[in-house]
């Protein structure tokens, strides 16, 4: 599994030096970059940067806006507890101005964005300060998130000032910011190019079509790090594991995971850019929420040997706990005469219409399961709050969901017809000469892929489902 992150031909500018390197501080992969490149495998230039780095002791925090982190404070593990977390540190807001813009301009004949050494293509959704302050000359400031590195160190991260100008044109910059007047910068920031492959000779294990059991991950497929990186390891590693021990590879489809959305998307279409991650990426982003994503994905998890006993048993005291409270709001009905007015009042805002089960009563849009559970004959309910936050949603967005679910339905048939990487789409009457050479070129692995491919029609599709089941016919008959 290769997930060499940016330093395949690594080269990191600064101003007008630049050197090899993987990162700062650390020698480039030349050698297999050089490997890699005389392999059938289609070959791209991204460049990616990082803001400099500051001593946190040095700056002015009384000239920032202060953000504190959220409360209550989020768990990212479902296993997790608010009191595990580690303390909070706050972060800031201070923004550019017309003085640092004046630097940055005054200094974009040195930028090697700008003055033809980077080749590279950077990630749209992440410019550079530069490269801000000249596509959007119009805005008079830009805001700068300052980050605490750690809780162990004073550096800080200034997000929002990635850049490769010179180091003298930084150090003015980064001083003509409020709070940073007397900053010193630990660390310049830099520029860094480097190489990726078509992701589209990959599989959806993320095995690649061309060498069987080598995987790629992360930056190597044309992706931005952190997550979109994380969540290729995820099902690379996983997926090698599999082919290790003869299992079939497993990766969630569009509807299961983000991953799912994030591979198909890279397999499928391929990229120009640093990719990353957007909820309006996803068709069926209603089902693909933060708070179901252990009952999506936790049953298939254990299948696959990655869920541990401890996991497995909370997961099932949650999900039967929902389901046995789903039962009970649907069988217990509450009568208008049932409830005294003044509680009437303090729940619906008046007096109730009509006889109606808790769970319909549920999906009002203003109305709190604490608060249902707290009329006569309707509680206690549930105590967990992951629970009964859970029960709330499904009830409150019941038709919405349940008409996306129909969608996903009617369209999992295609989803799961494969197609063979060998197929001769020459041989399917009927195709254009466009169709067959994008459908050649691009091999998807399902008819559900196929369809998402540029300039690939519903009529095409209809033909290779005809074309499919005529190649099955003989098959059937003869067995």
């Amino acid at each position: 599994v290769l997930t060499v992150g940016t330093f395949l031909g690594g080269k990191i500018h600064v101003g007008d030096q630049n050197h090899q390197g993987g990162r700062a501080g650390d020698p480039p992969s030349n050698v297999l970059a050089q490997r890699l490149r005389e392999m059938p495998f289609r070959v791209g230039r991204l460049k990616t940067g990082t803001p400099p780095r500051l001593d946190g002791r040095t700056l002015d925090f009384s000239k920032m806006e202060p953000q504190p982190g959220d409360e209550p404070v989020p768990v990212f593990s479902f296993l997790g507890t608010n009191a595990e977390h580690p303390r909070q540190v706050q972060c800031h807001i201070t923004r550019t101005n017309a003085q640092t813009h004046a630097c940055i301009r005054a200094g974009l004949h040195r930028s090697p964005m700008y003055n033809g050494a980077i080749e590279g293509v950077g990630p749209r959704y992440c410019p550079s300060v530069e490269d801000k302050i000249v596509r959007f000359a119009d805005k008079e400031t830009h805001q700068i998130f300052v980050e605490p590195e750690g809780l162990e160190t004073d550096e800080v991260y200034p997000n929002g000032i990635s850049t490769s100008l010179p180091f003298d044109v930084q150090i003015a910059l980064v001083r003509s910011i409020a709070g940073f007047e007397r900053a010193h910068i630990t660390r310049p920031g830099y520029a860094i190019e480097y190489d990726f492959f078509d992701p589209r000779d990959l599989r959806p294990s993320l095995e690649t079509k061309y060498i069987r059991g080598l995987f790629f991950a992360g930056q190597i497929n044309g992706t931005t790090g952190y997550e979109e990186a994380a969540a290729q390891g995820l099902v690379a590693g996983m997926n090698a594991a599999l082919r290790v021990r003869d299992r079939d590879p497993w990766t969630p489809r569009r509807d299961e995971a983000y991953i799912g959305v994030l591979i198909d998307d890279l397999i499928t279409r391929g990229t120009s850019e640093p990719y990353r991650m957007f909820t309006s990426r996803a068709e069926y982003r209603l089902m693909l929420r933060e708070d179901n994503a252990d009952l999506r994905l936790t049953p298939k998890g254990r299948t696959l040997g990655l869920v541990d006993d401890a996991r497995w048993r909370a997961f099932e005291t949650k999900r039967d706990r929902i389901a046995s409270e789903q039962t009970r709001l649907r069988a217990t009905w509450l009568r208008p005469d049932d409830i005294p007015p003044c509680d009437a009042l303090r729940v619906f805002g008046g007096p109730l219409a009509r006889e109606q089960t808790l769970a319909e009563l549920l999906r009002r849009p203003d109305l709190a399961y604490s608060a249902l559970m707290s009329l006569p004959g309707a509680g206690p309910g549930v105590d967990d709050p992951t629970v009964a936050g859970q029960i709330e949603i499904q009830a409150r967005y019941s038709g919405y969901i349940d008409r996306q679910q129909q969608e996903v339905t009617r369209n999992q048939a295609q989803e799961e017809t494969p197609l063979a990487l060998d197929l001769d789409y020459t041989a399917v009457r009927g195709l254009s000469a466009e169709v067959v050479q994008k459908l050649s070129q691009y091999r998807p692995v399902t008819l559900g892929q196929a369809s998402r491919i540029s300039g690939i029609t519903p009529a095409a599709i209809s033909l290779l489902r005809v074309h499919l089941k005529k190649r099955s016919l003989p098959r059937a008959q003869s067995a």
